[in-house]
């Protein structure tokens, strides 16, 4: 899946949000990553396309997808959360940025306001977010920072940063999360070691 979050676009926030809700869900991720998918091809990729579209149309693509086990209560928050955005922020995530100052616990508490996006939903999406959202960076949530500690590679985001480009930083985080799901650490720790 390709969302091009560089320019910060309101269409490719909308779409990260919709993501960080899918991913934050006790499901498997490639569950999810599909249900993402299958909803963008439809061509709700905006959030008043997402909530213009039934519950029944939202169900159906997460369904097929294979999103079967939370498909009408995903559904249901997709379409809350979209007209929660349009509501407050004429659809638009930047506003909520600008409703925020720019602050990252503000704007962490503002994030969790929509249907479906808790403390997981909302580190998924301040993590790529911070390409885009400069006083978001360095971050890097609990999950990331347990993986860097046991891989030796520091103990805090600050730490973290600088071992990459900052460009490069939110794709570092992203691998140490997936290496915490995966408990990949004995083979990335004998790896290194070679």
């Amino acid at each position: 899946m390709s969302i091009d979050l560089a320019q910060g676009t309101p269409s490719a926030l909308f779409q990260w949000l919709c993501a960080s809700l899918l991913f934050s869900a006790r499901i498997r991720a490639d569950a999810a990553l599909e249900a993402t998918r299958a909803l963008f091809r439809e061509g709700l990729t905006t959030a008043e396309k997402m909530a213009s579209a039934t519950w029944e149309e939202r169900t159906r693509i997460l369904n097929r997808a294979g999103y079967a086990r939370y498909d009408e209560s995903t559904s249901r928050m997709l379409g809350e959360t979209s007209r929660m955005l349009l509501d407050h922020y004429r659809g638009d995530l930047r506003n909520l940025r600008e409703a925020a100052g720019r602050d990252p616990q503000e704007e962490r508490r503002l994030l969790k306001q929509f249907k479906g996006i808790g403390d997981v939903g909302a580190d998924i999406f301040m993590r790529e977010v911070q390409l885009v959202w400069d006083e978001l960076y360095p971050f890097a949530d609990r999950r990331a920072l347990s993986a860097a500690q046991k891989l030796g590679l520091g103990t805090d985001a600050q730490m973290l940063a600088r071992r990459v480009e900052a460009s490069e930083f939110p794709r570092l985080v992203a691998a140490l999360v997936r290496t915490d799901l995966g408990k990949h650490y004995k083979e990335i720790l004998s790896e290194a070691a070679t």
